[in-house]
């Protein structure tokens, strides 16, 4: 080889190193001050809109064995302005399962619309929670006993061909409104420590909230890059025993798992087939039956408020609201939307 060749080779490849050197330590100083924008953000509870709040207590207490915590009843100014719900009246009753909370909403007033009949599991308005049971087939039992409706076939067991999700045991079935709701059993390498505890309990606790996603990117900015949640795992699944957990024939998911500092995680759902989910309607308000909340809790939702006007997020609350009497829990909050809808509740 010339020596001039050798030399522009030899200055080419040296340019080559500097350049990615330089974007690895770029990338490696934009990780470092993401993480110190964020104040530790926790899951507090998951939240969904519900049309009569003595029959859905009854239905999680006495089906899914939650335990009634406690019963509040908020209106005024405050709240409204919070939730973008002129003349609202709210009854929200807290369960705890395990050590994970679920709030069901009624809104005396103002009353919002019906879950279609014809949702599907692969709609942008599809949210669940996941709750972990210690025995699939006695859990499924418990669920036909109670004439619950079903959304699968019947229970799955995930094929082993998916290192990610082999094992795992899985149904949806839907609540008194028409809420989707997933039971999981996980196999003795899968899922935390807590959830292979042999104590006597059927259900356990909410191991995460699933949402369906148009573009795991566009929401992995949301909740990772602007909320600081973090990756814990990702998967593709596809196969018989995805459609017929999912009733959506031919679906092949990506999924993506993430978690806050504690509390329950948050699992995206995307549809890489079929492409025909429905978007959630964009006049969605809180009264909605079709309406979820994830309750996240920081100790700076000032900070996180401007973080995410900065980056054009869409606001359900003018701002951060004080509420004065934390009668939900918080003393200040805003409610924001994510890229498909979805709603979280930032409060203190």
């Amino acid at each position: 080889m010339p020596v001039r060749s050798r030399c522009w080779r030899g200055l080419c490849m040296c340019l080559i190193g500097c350049l990615l050197g330089c974007l690895t330590c770029a990338a490696s100083m934009h990780a470092s001050a993401a993480d110190s924008d964020h104040a530790p953000l926790t899951v507090d509870s998951v939240a969904m809109t519900v049309s009569d709040l003595d029959r859905a207590v009854d239905f999680y207490t006495h089906v899914l064995d939650f335990e009634r915590e406690s019963d509040r009843e908020v209106a005024g100014d405050d709240y409204e302005h919070l939730f973008g719900l002129f003349g609202l009246r709210l009854r929200v009753v807290r369960l705890r399962l395990g050590d994970e909370h679920l709030e069901l909403m009624q809104f005396i007033a103002p009353h919002g619309r019906s879950i279609p009949e014809d949702v599907h599991a692969n709609d942008q308005s599809f949210q669940h929670v996941a709750i972990i049971v210690s025995d699939m087939q006695a859990a499924y039992a418990r669920l036909l006993s109670c004439k619950v409706k079903q959304a699968s076939t019947a229970p799955q067991r995930l094929p082993d061909w998916n290192p990610n999700a082999g094992g795992i045991e899985a149904f949806y079935f839907l609540d008194p409104d028409g809420h989707f709701l997933e039971i999981l059993a996980f196999p003795p390498d899968k899922g935390a420590l807590k959830w292979h505890a042999r104590d006597g309990r059927l259900f356990l606790g909410i191991d995460h909230t699933a949402i369906v996603v148009r573009d795991t990117a566009s929401s992995l900015h949301f909740y990772r890059d602007l909320l600081g949640l973090r990756v814990a795992g990702m998967s593709e699944n596809f196969g018989t025993e995805q459609e017929h957990l999912n009733n959506v024939f031919g679906a092949r998911l990506r999924i993506t798992s993430l978690r806050a500092s504690s509390g329950p995680g948050v699992e995206f759902l995307e549809y890489l087939a079929p492409r025909t989910g429905r978007g959630a309607p964009r006049d969605t308000a809180a009264d909605d039956l079709w309406y979820w909340q994830i309750n996240f809790q920081t100790a700076a939702p000032e900070a996180t408020g401007q973080q995410l006007r900065a980056a054009r997020v869409e606001f359900l609350s003018p701002g951060v609201t004080a509420t004065p009497d934390g009668a939900l829990g918080f003393h200040a909050g805003l409610i924001v939307r994510d890229p498909d809808g979805h709603a979280s509740l930032i409060g203190r």
